[in-house]
Parts: structure tokens; sequence; C-alpha cells
């Protein structure tokens, strides 16, 4: 390595939309030939290597998680467990301190990027390594959950589900607001154990408060006020790496769905994927596919409505587990996309041409959801109860038709906006301007 070029270790939090976030700013800056040192679980890491474009420069560490008691053997990442069992998850991750402190001691890197592992920063500058809280929040959501002048640590849990139905005193001007049931879950899920004796707000504030700066995936056109805000807040720079988006597979869609997609006209297939750890109950799931039912103006396995299959054998199909997302995305014959609005699917939609319905499930998932459908208008959001968050399929069926009816005032609206923010991503220098900048601030961090 030359003087132009730095090395970076990460260790991201072990969720698959963490691991492959981090992938890809590797795959960035190892174009422009800095080396990374990647963290990764034992057995995770054949799922990621084809994503990994510069193997000559990213170099995966496999790390073998302790055992935790109640973490079933061979769990290694969230999409492997239930959501009550990820606090044990990112409690064996933290028992993995030892071990990376003598790994970043051998490796000696510049940089470590991390996001879930708070103690980092302060075993990194032990070892003289810069740390970089690299987010896969968005900063809108930080901002408006996790602010320090809302001193959420001074607040029982009933105030804070009520305080945080509106947004921090200075945040930045905005139609972001959480309904009351909303606001309860995530202040539970804020003060919930997250990791053996810490809480989750613990853990996300400590990060960004001891980290030496703070990285997020996004641009200052979309999330610049959001930005400033977080920097202020926490004291701490905060570095824009740009919309870091994922090359194109390299493979094809498979042969089943390339036959099946090709069936129907251009833009007239509804695609809903609610990610790798989203589990409706079964009624809302019901009230889900015969919404989606109802859009096609027909009459709509343990969990399907009785006679579904046999109502839309032509016109619909149900799967579980992972799919192609984004090659299905890209496909001509879809014209709409549901989604959970997890921030990678978002990242997905947004440079693709399908409408997007937003049917937020948990966490920053709402938030997402509100910035999307209220701050950048690109979509249509469904509508459900303010009190029980529960929707309908009248609701979804709604929310389908206004986004991909092209002459209301509303479908007019989200694609005129889509189409924006489409053409902007794509704008021809604006992803290398950004890494650019973002490998610039680095450097400027390593001389100062």
């Amino acid at each position: 390595m030359d003087a132009t070029t730095f090395h970076v270790a990460m260790y991201p939090w072990f969720g698959l939309g963490h691991i492959t976030s981090f992938l890809h700013i590797s795959n960035k800056l190892a174009e422009r030939g800095h080396k990374i040192s990647f963290f990764i679980p034992t057995n995770t890491q054949s799922k990621m290597n084809q994503f990994n474009l510069h193997p000559h420069l990213i170099s995966f560490i496999p790390i073998t998680l302790p055992h935790v008691d109640g973490l079933p053997p061979g769990s290694e990442t969230t999409s492997d467990l239930p959501f009550p069992l990820h606090s044990l998850l990112v409690t064996s991750m933290d028992l993995t301190q030892p071990h990376i402190e003598a790994c970043l001691g051998d490796l000696k890197p510049d940089f470590v990027f991390f996001d879930f592992t708070h103690w980092l920063p302060s075993v990194a500058r032990g070892l003289g390594i810069k740390t970089i809280h690299y987010c896969t929040i968005s900063p809108v959501t930080v901002g408006y959950l996790i602010s320090p002048e809302r001193k959420l640590f001074e607040k029982p849990l009933e105030m804070i589900g009520a305080d945080i139905i509106d947004p921090p005193p200075s945040f930045p001007p905005s139609a972001i607001r959480l309904r009351p049931h909303e606001a309860r879950g995530l202040a539970r899920a804020t003060l919930m154990e997250y990791g053996k004796g810490v809480s989750f707000l613990d853990r996300n504030l400590g990060s960004f408060l001891n980290c030496d700066a703070i990285a997020f995936k996004t641009c200052r056109e979309m999330e610049g006020p959001y930005c400033d805000y977080i920097e202020t807040q926490m004291e701490k720079q905060v570095f824009l790496a740009g919309p870091v988006l994922p090359k194109p597979p390299a493979s094809s869609l498979e042969e089943k769905w390339e036959n099946w997609l090709g069936n129907f006209k251009p833009k007239s297939v509804i695609f809903c994927a609610f990610g790798s750890e989203c589990a409706l109950g079964k009624d809302q799931f019901q009230e889900l596919v015969l919404g989606l039912e109802l859009t096609a103006e027909g009459t709509i396995e343990s969990a399907l409505p009785e006679g579904f299959i046999e109502r839309t054998k032509d016109r619909g199909v149900v799967q579980s587990g992972w799919v192609q997302q984004q090659l299905i995305l890209n496909h001509p014959s879809v014209g709409c996309f549901v989604t959970h609005c997890g921030s990678g699917s978002l990242t997905e939609a947004m440079v693709n041409e399908c409408q997007l319905v937003l049917l937020p499930y948990a966490g920053d998932q709402f938030i997402n959801a509100r910035f999307m459908s209220g701050d950048l208008k690109v979509g249509v959001e469904v509508e459900r109860g303010e009190e029980d968050g529960l929707f309908t399929k009248e609701g979804v069926c709604k929310a389908v038709r206004d986004a991909m009816e092209e002459e209301s005032e509303v479908g007019q609206e989200i694609r005129r906006n889509h189409s924006k923010w489409r053409e902007f991503l794509f704008s021809e220098g604006l992803e290398n301007s950004y890494v650019d900048a973002f490998v610039q601030k680095l450097h400027d961090m390593l001389e100062s």
C-alpha cells in the first residue's frame, strides 16, 4: 500500500442487510485501491463471496460466535433467528471483543467501520485506530428517534412513547409523525435489553457519541438538513458516502420467474416483498393478500385464505424465502412494489421504475415510510388504524390503485417525484463524486 491508500476493518452487526451494506461500501473503497479486512460469520461468508467484487483487496476474516445460553447452535445472523432472540446474538458479538481486539492489533488498520458493537471505539482508540460509525439506519430515523435533545435517559417508558409521536424540538421541518401504536412500540424497543446489560438506546447512542466520525449512505440533496441536525446534536463530523448503489447482479433471473413474469403486460404486475426478517401475523397476512387480489378485480398451505390459490393461480403466486428482488424489480412487467420499507429495499426501489406502496412493519421502517410518502412524496402508504396499527384489504387495494393509476392526482405526483429522484441517483458522476469526497474526508482524518 502507498501513501494514497488506507486500510479499513469492517465489523457490521450480523444482520444480512447490515453485512450487505458494509460490503457495498467496501467495494466502492476497493475500486479506489483501498484494502478491506471484513469480519464475517464463518458460515455466512459463502453467501457473500458473490458480492465481493474485489477479492484481491477485500479479505473476509471468519468469526466464530461464542456460545450464549439460549442461542440456537449454528445461528450467525438475524435471519437465522426470531426477533426475540436477536439480543442473544448481539450478546455473542459482544463476547468477541478480546478476539477482535487481538485481530485489530495484528492487522493495524487505519480505520474500523462498525455500527452496533458500541465497545469498538474504546478498543480502537487504545490501538491508535480511528472509528467510523457507518450507520445503515437513515439520518432521518437517527435524528428523529435518538437525538440527545430528547433526553430519553431521563424519561420513563410511558413518557418516551408520548414524546416521540412528534419530532424533537429543533428537528428540521418535516411531514414525519408517528402514530400512537408506533410510538409505543418504538419506545419499548428503545429501552429493551439488546445484549446483556445494555439497552438498545445505550448501544446506539454510545456508538454515536464515542466514535470519531459518523457516516451515512445518503446524499445531501435528499437528507442534508437531517445530517446537519445529527452533526450538531452528536457533536461529531458526519460524512456522506452518497447513494452507494449496488452493482446490477451478474446472475440472470431464474427461468421460472422469467417465464411467469413474461406472461403479463408491461407495468401490470404487483410485486410484494417483506424482507428477510419480517413475519406478519396470519390475520394481517391474509388482509394483505386479499387486498392484492382486490386490485386484480377478481373474486381472491396454511396461512393463505381459503380458496386463494385456486382463485389466483393464473394471476398471482406466493413464495416464501429469498427471491431475486433486484432482478424482479427491474423486470418490465413489474409496475408496483409493495414494500416493508427496509432501507435496502427502498434503495433498490428508487432506482427502478415501479411505483411504491409503503407498508412498514417495525422499527425505523415507519419513519422511512413517512419520509418517502410525506417528504419526498415518491410513494403511497397503506392506511392503518391510529391505535392498533392494523390495515385492511380495502386499504391495501386503495393504496395500490392510487399508486398505479396514471390519471389520479396522487399517481401523477409520485410518478413525477420518483422519476426526478431516479434520474438524480443515476446522474453522471454523482456516485463517484460522493465516494471520492468521502475518501478525502477519511484521508483528512488521518492527517489531522
